[in-house]
């Protein structure tokens, strides 16, 4: 795991706006727990890539894995807004149902 952690650390320093590596980085850090590090990344990766939605369930669970639920639900609200508006109303409806069965008491 680390070697791929590495390699697309370097594919990042020789193109730092490069929105796939940022994102193939951010899921290889996921897989390690470092949520940090998605956070930091899938962050940068929004501010710059059109996304259709998937990047902003992965924001939601690493928020959520390091307490921060406000943040959390706020990317499974966007995350909404954003699969809709690009056609994929399945995802759309995944982020609804998690929003309603997780975040509905808060």
């Amino acid at each position: 795991m680390q070697n791929r952690i590495e390699v697309f650390e370097q594919m990042l320093a020789a193109d730092p706006t490069n929105s796939m590596v940022m994102f193939g980085l951010a899921k290889e850090y996921e897989k390690t727990g470092r949520h940090d590090k998605v956070i930091e990344l899938i962050e940068r990766y929004i501010a710059v890539a059109d996304d259709e939605g998937n990047a902003y369930g992965t924001l939601a669970r690493a928020y959520e894995a390091s307490g921060d639920r406000e943040k959390a639900r706020a990317a499974f609200e966007k995350g909404v807004e954003v699969s809709t508006a690009h056609g994929h109303p399945s995802m759309a409806n995944d982020y609804r149902m998690t929003l309603d069965l997780e975040y509905g008491n808060d």
